[in-house]
């Protein structure tokens, strides 16, 4: 009988189930203290009381297959007691990996708690972030307009560079050394360099017509140059993961090399791709927050304004917040993607 596994899984649900109401009672005192009162105070409490305790089913669930095993063992059945240890031992593991994550967010809850909600107050501070919220969401728009647009030249941009790093024959040489060049220059040079020096340098230049436009071009210009260095090499890699047996047989049906691309080569890499493609744009959402360097009032600027008006910084928690709401759905649909790829591979290699 696995007694150890189940001893400690029952000492750490003791503790976590402790703590758990003990942190509870914590938050019911900072809410009576905060004169926030109502019949849904107690009714919180106890239903988060009860949600706590939901450890113990499973631990409930590991005893009885240990005494299943003792029972089993008792009467000389070797199998049906070698099955419900298997059981047993895999409802403890269960246990402790359950109780290890309300642990982890009881004392998430704690540290906020702290030091007389200090935490709580400086980083979530509702009335605050109710108060700047529209401020800071109409400021959010910059960031969205910024990602949107780079991510069209991003893709027209990268297509671009890597179709030159891949250009063939001698003719096409300079192309691929000045292609490969820019590829290793901008993924080597971080992005809130290149935002600086594009945003103040391109002014200073005094060239015609680059000296005129606006701080959010000059963003918009310094995010295709350093995103566009790694979509190249994404589309690189599409494009050379398709056999070349593919491109053999367009060259024979007598196809150009920009047709083979075009109608073989560009359709099968670039859906093969779209994951890592994905991936690249929520980088480039979050990279937009760089634009404060150069002084384009954005969400992030704006909630810098904010903290130092109020000495707190609940409104950078709300662009957080922004960032995470346009963010997560768009890596787990990266995810679903990868997984639908991968399924369709092992299918077709079956």
């Amino acid at each position: 009988m696995p007694t150890a596994l189940f001893l400690s899984a029952l000492v750490a649900v003791a503790l976590t189930i402790a703590s758990s109401w003990y942190t509870i009672g914590a938050l019911r005192e900072v809410l009576l203290a905060s004169k926030v009162d109502g019949w849904w105070v107690p009714a919180g409490v106890a239903l988060l009381g009860l949600a706590s305790a939901w450890v113990a089913f499973p631990l409930y669930r590991t005893f009885k297959r240990c005494l299943e095993v003792r029972a089993a063992a008792a009467r000389g059945d070797i199998v049906a007691a070698r099955v419900a240890r298997s059981q047993a031992r895999v409802l403890g593991w269960i246990v402790l990996g359950y109780t290890l994550s309300q642990f982890i967010c009881v004392v998430g809850v704690q540290f906020l708690l702290a030091n007389n909600q200090a935490v709580a107050k400086t980083f979530f501070l509702v009335p605050l972030i109710v108060k700047t919220f529209p401020l800071v969401l109409q400021a959010f728009w910059i960031n969205v307009k910024i990602f949107m647009i780079a991510e069209v030249f991003v893709l027209i941009w990268g297509l671009i560079v890597a179709l030159a790093m891949l250009a063939p024959g001698e003719a096409g040489k300079p192309l691929r050394i000045l292609a490969t060049a820019y590829v290793d220059i901008f993924r080597a040079m971080p992005a809130v360099l290149v935002i600086y020096l594009v945003g103040f340098g391109l002014p200073l230049t005094g060239v015609p017509i680059l000296k005129d436009l606006s701080l959010t071009t000059y963003v918009v210009i310094a995010l295709t140059l350093t995103v566009g260095a790694y979509v190249a090499e994404i589309y690189r890699a599409g494009i050379q993961g398709i056999h070349w047996s593919q491109t053999a047989a367009a060259r024979s049906l007598g196809l150009s090399h920009m047709q083979t691309l075009r109608f073989v080569v560009l359709p099968q890499g670039i859906r093969n791709i779209i994951p890592p493609l994905l991936n690249a744009f929520i980088a480039l959402q979050k990279d937009t927050a760089l634009v404060n360097v150069v002084g384009v009032i954005d969400s992030f600027n704006q909630s810098m304004v904010l903290a130092s008006n109020y000495y707190n910084l609940s409104a950078a928690t709300t662009v957080a917040l922004l960032f995470i709401i346009i963010s997560v759905p768009q890596v787990r649909l990266v995810e679903r993607m990868a997984k639908r790829d991968r399924a369709r591979m092992r299918a077709s290699g079956a």
